[in-house]
C-alpha cells in the first residue's frame, strides 16, 4: 500500500497532519501516510483550510481543486487533487 493512488486524472493522498508546527512542509512518511506539518492550529477548520491551500500550491492547482474526502476532525486525512499540474519531489510519487 502507498500513501497515494491515481483515480483517472485525480490524485488521492492519504496524509498524517501535524498542526501547530514551526513551518509548512512535507515531512516524509508516517507509516503508510504522507506526513505534512502546518503552522495552523487545529481549530475551527483552520488547519484543513491551510492544508488545502498548501497542497494546491505544491501541485499547481486552484484551492477549489483540492477536496477533503475524509478526516475532517482527525489527523488522518484523505484528499483528492483534481488534475495536478505539477508533482512535488515526494517519495515514490509519479504519474500513473
Amino acid at each position: 500500500m502507498s500513501y497515494f493512488r491515481w483515480d483517472g486524472e485525480d490524485l488521492i493522498l492519504d496524509c498524517h497532519l501535524q498542526p501547530k508546527a514551526s513551518k509548512d512542509e512535507f515531512a516524509g512518511l508516517h507509516g503508510e501516510r504522507l506526513k505534512i506539518r502546518l503552522t495552523a492550529p487545529p481549530v475551527e477548520g483552520k488547519a484543513n483550510a491551510q492544508l488545502q491551500a498548501f497542497l494546491a500550491k505544491a501541485f499547481g492547482v486552484a484551492k477549489s481543486q483540492v477536496s477533503l474526502e475524509s478526516g475532517e476532525l482527525n489527523r488522518q486525512k484523505r484528499l483528492r487533487i483534481h488534475a495536478p499540474k505539477s508533482l512535488p519531489p515526494l517519495p515514490g510519487l509519479q504519474r500513473a
